[in-house]
């Protein structure tokens, strides 16, 4: 689409979408001949300019929000923007050097570690970070569930690779410890060595088998530690930031909207579409608005890249989501960035 817009028509379009994404106001058309000349393009009048936005809403990139109101880019007009015109920035050296040292992973669970990227991201580019954390598909070394509070307790998996995942899960009330030490020892002996994914079905009929050396305590015990990794296989996902999305809104049903769609973000389905989405993508990945069914009508975008090992293999993903007038320019670098160390850092 962008090669069928003339040169006049693709410079007052790329100005006015920069003015946007700047201000988040409709731009008039006084403003754009101002910014039009500052920039040493042409010199166009404010009728000449007015003229050309004409044009860009009778494409489908503009529309007013007013009869009277100055112009806005429609999501076709920023898809196209950020398809056909966006200027991607470098980072910084500091800037790289921040999200380096954030990201290792040493001293830290994964858990910790991908935490600590959603958080660092959200704090880069005053957003909301998302991390959807890899599968923890790794054979194990050893599993251990721990007691915190009456109710409570704490499941630490570790991998053979020396990743640590750690999970809190409910317990019956009155679980004595040693229930939980010999939940620990029962699933040691069936997981070692096998993926979660691989040992499950394993574990299930094992159960049955030895149900009557098993109380009906450690039981539920065991039950519980394999029921929170039962659909995600590990994966889950990880958002900061979230306030940052809330800022400026004013409209009750704008509110609502977001919290829709964090509350969609929370199911695995949600998780593992974006996933395959973004496997599929070649590096970075850009969804504004209606581009997923997951932001339609929230006035929200997402940029996302994969969490790649070494070899390739995708095993999560990492990003951003804001407004749909975020700096494309500035986040698509970061999440670029973010996500190629991480990933390095994991697959490490």
């Amino acid at each position: 689409m962008i090669a069928d817009l003339d040169a006049r028509a693709r410079d007052v379009f790329r100005h006015l979408v920069d003015l946007y994404l700047a201000s988040g106001e409709p731009v008039g058309s006084r403003t754009l001949a101002q910014r039009l000349e500052q920039a040493g393009g042409e010199n166009l009048s404010p009728a000449s300019v007015r003229a050309v936005m004409a044009e860009l809403e009778q494409a489908g990139l503009l529309f007013s929000p007013h009869t009277s109101a100055g112009r806005l880019p429609t999501e076709t007009g920023l898809r196209l923007f950020v398809d056909g015109i966006l200027q991607i920035g470098a980072l910084g050296t500091e800037e790289k050097s921040t999200i380096e040292r954030r990201c290792q992973a040493s001293g830290k669970s994964l858990t910790e570690a991908l935490g600590e990227a959603s958080a660092l991201l959200a704090g880069l580019s005053t957003c909301a970070g998302l991390v959807v954390a890899p599968r923890l598909d790794r054979p194990l070394r050893h599993i251990e569930f721990v007691p915190l509070s009456p109710g409570r307790a704490l499941v630490v998996l570790v991998t053979e690779d020396g990743q640590v995942e750690n999970r809190v899960i409910e317990v019956p009330l009155g679980t004595p410890a040693t229930s939980l030490v010999t939940a620990s020892n029962f699933l040691a002996a069936q997981l070692t060595g096998r993926t979660l994914a691989e040992a499950r079905q394993v574990v299930l009929d094992e159960m049955v088998a030895r149900r009557h050396e098993l109380d009906a305590l450690t039981q539920k015990v065991i039950a519980a530690g394999l029921g929170v990794w039962s659909e995600a296989g590990g994966g889950h996902l990880i958002v900061r930031g979230q306030a940052q999305l809330l800022n400026g809104i004013g409209a009750l049903d704008d509110l609502e909207r977001i919290r829709s769609l964090f509350a969609a973000l929370e199911t695995w389905e949600t998780m593992a579409r974006l996933l395959e989405r973004t496997r599929a993508a070649d590096g970075v990945k850009v969804f504004i608005g209606a581009d997923n069914g997951l932001f339609n009508q929230t006035g929200c975008a997402l940029v996302i890249a994969p969490l790649t090992e070494r070899d390739g293999h995708v095993i999560g993903a990492l990003g951003v989501i804001g407004p749909t007038r975020i700096n494309y320019g500035r986040i698509v670098p970061l999440v670029d960035y973010t996500a190629k160390v991480l990933g390095k850092v994991i697959g490490s």
